[in-house]
């Protein structure tokens, strides 16, 4: 069996849409169309081998998405240190499996699954002394490009588990400034100077947050982490970017698994900044393994966890 290297790929396709995603991190590294002129248009902003990677492009962020102040965090009474890797600052960011190799368990023309296991005695050293068994699968149908987390508990004591994505879009603008876009959050969470959540969640009501109804992007500079967030009839929450003079929008639609959602307009990006929009749905908001009500999942031996959110690009 070939090794899995950041450089691994494999290609799916299904009429006229294409992706491209990796077992490295199970990551989702491109996702676009053929136009009719036989153009490739992306909707994701992404990416082809490890070394051209830019902002978190893709990744998938188990077993915390976000930061964690400090690294530090209490879990059934265990106080536990967590390495601290955010070059943001003093804090641990979006857990550990966007760096490491996956199995490829299943690939089709339309179709990935990729599986790793994270074994307590590896990572007790690290501040996650817990088993999970975790599954990515990735399908391109009509509706669209969707993504399908699976994790189980196969340790022997309860886990703390969130699960997250970090994708970027585009709707074909040079900046994000020039597209609109509508997020599903009625609340946020507040950040401090490190980028860590402080214990407030506040409402964006009559703030320059609310982005609940569609409205230009121009020079907002996004780095938050929105919760509360709207839902249909089916339960489900919709985010939405757009560009009326290019006639095209993309709706990230989140199942109820998931309770948050990250806007970044990426600013702080080498060479690329405010080059796409990643819009980042999570079960639970950052730092929830010190406010487990934020949506953090308790799982216990033997339990499973799972949650899809789906992409859709379509003309105006």
């Amino acid at each position: 069996m070939k090794a899995v290297t950041p450089d691994t790929e494999l290609s799916l396709s299904f009429n006229n849409q294409r992706a491209v995603v990796s077992p490295w991190g199970a990551s989702l590294r491109r996702y676009f169309f053929i136009d009719e002129s036989g153009q490739e248009i992306d909707i994701v902003w992404g990416y082809s081998g490890g070394t051209h990677k830019r902002g978190g492009q893709g990744d998938v962020l188990i077993p915390f998405p976000g930061r964690i102040g400090d690294g530090r965090y209490t879990f059934e009474g265990q106080s536990l240190q967590l390495e601290c890797n955010d070059k943001e600052g003093p804090n641990a960011i979006h857990g550990f499996v966007r760096s490491l190799p996956w199995h490829t368990q299943d690939a089709h023309p339309n179709r990935a699954t990729f599986e790793i296991c994270l074994d307590a005695e590896t990572y007790v050293g690290r501040g996650y002394p817990f088993s999970l068994a975790i599954l990515v699968n990735y399908v391109l149908r009509d509706s669209g490009l969707t993504c399908t987390f699976t994790v189980k508990n196969t340790g022997q004591q309860a886990a703390p588990v969130g699960v997250g994505f970090h994708p970027y879009f585009t709707v074909g603008t040079s900046l994000i400034d020039e597209a609109e876009v509508q997020i599903p959050g009625t609340a946020y969470v507040e950040f401090n100077e490190k980028l860590v959540p402080t214990d407030k969640i506040l409402s964006v009501a009559g703030t320059p947050w609310d982005y609940r109804r569609s409205r230009k992007i121009g020079r907002q500079r996004f780095n938050h982490c929105y919760v509360q967030l709207e839902r249909d009839a089916q339960g489900m929450a919709t985010a939405s970017l757009r560009h009326r003079a290019h006639d095209r929008a993309i709706n990230i639609t989140m199942d109820q698994a998931f309770s948050a959602v990250v806007v970044y307009t990426g600013d702080a990006i080498p060479d690329a900044p405010r080059a796409a929009l990643a819009i980042e749905p999570m079960t639970c908001a950052s730092d929830a393994f010190n406010h487990p009500d934020w949506g953090l999942k308790r799982l216990v031996p033997g339990e499973t966890f799972s949650g899809t959110y789906r992409i859709q690009h379509h003309v105006l």
